[in-house]
Formats: structure tokens, sequence, C-alpha cells
């Protein structure tokens, strides 16, 4: 089981609006480590999260979702702690902007003595977004990372600058993790975040360097690309569909590598050795598609394996 460390949440998107007094918002489940571990239950990779799980209104929804989903909560920390909600708007090419309200709540308030002992049956560790950067929760996931490096071990940073706007605090957390990581998926937006002027081929070859063994750029409906350690290069361009939105997507990439990797009959690692340039081209390729498939469609609806494999 691969087990995704982050947050759970509920987004309000901003529907109608006649005025000050009178905007109305449609909820939906999400957090961008959430929608990871669905990504992967729906991909044939079977999931767990650890997140801090409130006993409110929300965190029960949450927790029916995860349970509808296939996902396991075994991992998941109980809490009286509220739940996270953000406030989620849509720019004309249905790119989100989030408004977090989260102090104090269920996710990011998980420390270092709630984390579980992991069982035999971890396969890899997957950590991004938010609770990469804020406290307490930042704190608990990077011992966790430590101790989990004998897993195989994905990060996404996921940048939120509306949680943590000081780049410098990200790019301190980031610094702990990378060299904890066997893959580090990352988007230009975020690139230009946390290290402005840097080109993704210079990003990957530093971390390559710093001991990761795959990197991976995405660039919105632009080319995505990877590096490897063994020299390995590839480019996969998005297919052409008609965008409602892109909310997910990036998720969607990150479950879609992932469950490729822990398709392999050895596990994560070993279909990350495995990986050749074919490989990793049909692993680049299988990414962008279920990736797109998510933008056509309203919200992080994310696909199922039976969309995506012939």
């Amino acid at each position: 089981m691969f087990l995704v460390c982050g947050e759970a949440l509920y987004d309000f998107f901003l529907e109608t609006d006649a005025g000050p007094g009178a905007a109305g918002f449609a909820a939906r489940a999400g957090g961008s480590p959430f929608n990871v571990a669905i990504g992967l239950a729906r991909l044939g990779c079977p999931s767990g999260l650890l997140t801090g799980l409130s006993d409110d209104m929300l965190g029960k929804r949450l927790t029916e979702v995860l349970g509808a989903e296939n996902v396991s909560t075994a991992y998941a920390v109980p809490t009286t702690r509220p739940t996270t909600i953000s406030l989620v708007g849509l720019d004309p090419s249905g790119v989100p902007e989030y408004q977090f309200y989260g102090n104090g709540s269920a996710d990011i308030g998980v420390v270092t003595t709630d984390l579980p002992v992991l069982g035999p049956e971890i396969t890899g560790l997957h950590f991004g977004s938010y609770s990469l950067a804020a406290p307490p929760v930042a704190d608990a996931f990077a011992a966790l990372a430590a101790t989990g490096r004998d897993r195989f071990i994905s990060l996404d940073p996921n940048i939120r600058p509306t949680i943590e706007p000081d780049m410098a605090v990200w790019r301190a957390r980031l610094d702990v993790l990378v060299p904890l990581a066997d893959l580090v998926k990352t988007s230009t937006e975020d690139l230009d975040l946390i290290h402005p002027g840097l080109g993704a081929q210079d990003f990957a070859s530093e971390l390559v360097g710093r001991g990761v063994s795959l990197v991976v750029v995405t660039d919105g409906g632009g080319d995505a690309h990877a590096w490897t350690a063994a020299g390995l290069h590839a480019v996969a361009r998005p297919p052409k569909v008609t965008v409602i939105d892109t909310v997910g997507a990036g998720d969607t990439f990150q479950a879609a590598l992932i469950a490729r990797l822990c398709a392999h009959p050895g596990g994560p690692r070993s279909g990350l050795a495995a990986l050749d340039a074919r490989t990793l081209q049909g692993t680049l390729d299988y990414a962008a598609r279920a990736a797109a498939i998510t933008c056509s469609r309203r919200g992080a609806d994310l696909p199922r394996a039976a969309e995506l494999d012939p």
C-alpha cells in the first residue's frame, strides 16, 4: 500500500454571485494529497491517507469519501480539531486560485507523537503541498520521511503561498526532504516561485546530484519533461482536450506516475530501477493522458484505470 501524507479538506467553489450577500458556493472534498490517494486507488494502486481527520461534519464526510474510494484510513489521526476549508475561484482559463482557512485545523495540527508506526505493507510514502511547510505537521512529516527512507519516497512541493508566503521557508523545508526522495515532480509555476530564473533541466540536474532518481517538471498545457539519474530524458505533450478547469490536474499526474512505478512486480523502487527509454516515455505519456482527462471534467474528478488502459 502506498501511503499519502498530507492535507484533507473541503474546497468551496464560487458558483453564483448575485452580490456580496448572495454568493453561492459548491463544496467538494479535496486537498492535493487527498486527491493523490484517491487517484492511486482509482488507478489500481492500493493507497492510504495519513492526515488529521476531524469528527466534525466535514471530517465525517471526508472519511466517507475515502471509504467509498477504497482509500485506507488505518493511518489517519482522529481529532476534534476542525476540518480545513478553502475558497476557490477560477480564472477564465479554469486555473484555480485558493484561499485557505485552517489555523489549528485537523490536518495542520498533526504532531510527531501522532505518527503511527508503519507496517510492512507500506511500500512507499508521498508528501506534498502545504503540509510540507505549515507547522506542526511539517515537522512531523519531515521526521516520518527521515525514518521511512527504507521505503520509496515521492515528493511534490505544490507550493501554496496563501498558507506560507515566505519562499525561504519552502526552500528550507524542501532542502531537508529532497535528499530523501526517489521521485520529485513539480511544475514550472512552482519552480518559478521557489527558484526564480532556474530552468527545468538545471533544476533536474541539481536534484539528481542530490540523490533523486527521477525528476519530472510539468508545464500546464505545455510539454512535461522527465530526467533520470541514469541519464534518460523524455518529453510528453498533453493530449488536446476541452478544458473545463485544471483543478486536480497536477495531483492526477502525480498519482499516475506513482501508479505506473507501483505496477512493477517488485514495487516502486524496482519500477524506478527498471526504467529504460521506452518505459520512461510510456510512464510520462500515461501521466499526461490522465491529467488531460481530469482537465476535461469539473473539479478533481480523477480518472480510473479503465479510462487509460487499452
